[in-house]
């Protein structure tokens, strides 16, 4: 059975740090809190047993690819390329928060990550814990909500059910999360940005926010992200809806 361990979500101790450090480096699962609801999550490197173990656990489609959790908004030009302008808005207005963005992924993504169309979800949480985490490991974290797929996210550790606790490797418990309500999910891979899930943050206020984007763009991460897609043109074509079957579902 996997241990437990109480932590705070925004002011977290060293010894609770290394010890979650410690699990993810060494391929492990971890159950932790996020702004938003508790999350399922591994180290988001190649060929990492945790990856495949969360779905088993989750009892989740493999085809539906698990988001990034990141450290720092600047990690967008890293793990994502043709990046659309008002895309710079949301990033600016919204993270670190709840929102979760669907983008094209770049070479730095491992292909065992990506959805079958090329896309990967990033979200910059606003959590000290989660992204610290990120920092520390040196990579995103690959996460989903705490739950059976189809169940109700946890959005405390208490609520987290006990056969998921019993299968992860750790679990980080800081209470209830901040705001109980799983992100908004946006598509943000053709001219207009989409909906896909309204989450904590009201699809009205995110589309204002995208109405506010100016090009061309003068921040660096959205620069170097562009940077990719110049290399693979044919990669660049709009995308009005994500397939049913694939990742970034709306219910998790």
């Amino acid at each position: 059975m996997g241990s437990v361990l109480r932590i705070s979500q925004q002011g977290p101790s060293r010894s609770a740090m290394d010890e979650a450090v410690a699990t993810l480096a060494f391929g492990g699962v971890l159950v932790m809190p996020t702004d938003s609801v508790y999350g399922i999550g591994c180290a988001a490197t190649p060929g990492n047993p945790a990856h495949e173990r969360i779905f088993a656990i989750k009892r989740r489609d493999r085809a539906q690819t698990l988001p990034w959790l990141i450290a720092d908004p600047s990690d967008l030009g890293r793990y994502a390329r043709a990046v659309p302008d008002y895309v710079r808005p949301l990033v600016t207005r919204h993270w670190p928060g709840a929102l979760t963005l669907v983008l094209h992924a770049s070479e730095a993504v491992p292909e065992e990550y990506r959805a079958a169309d090329g896309t990967i979800a990033l979200r910059c949480p606003d959590s000290d814990l989660v992204r610290t985490l990120a920092r520390m490991v040196g990579v995103p974290l690959a996460t989903t909500s705490a739950n059976t797929h189809g169940e109700a996210a946890a959005t405390s550790g208490a609520g987290v059910e006990g056969r998921i606790v019993a299968a992860a490797d750790l679990t980080l418990d800081a209470g209830p999360a901040p705001l109980a309500v799983a992100s908004t999910i946006v598509g943000c891979l053709g001219p207009r940005p989409e909906i896909l899930r309204e989450g904590a943050l009201a699809a009205a206020d995110v589309l204002a926010a995208a109405a506010d984007a100016q090009a061309p763009s003068q921040d660096p991460a959205l620069r170097q992200s562009r940077g990719h897609a110049k290399r693979s043109p044919a990669d660049d074509g709009p995308c009005a809806k994500l397939p049913k079957d694939l990742s970034h579902e709306q219910k998790e």
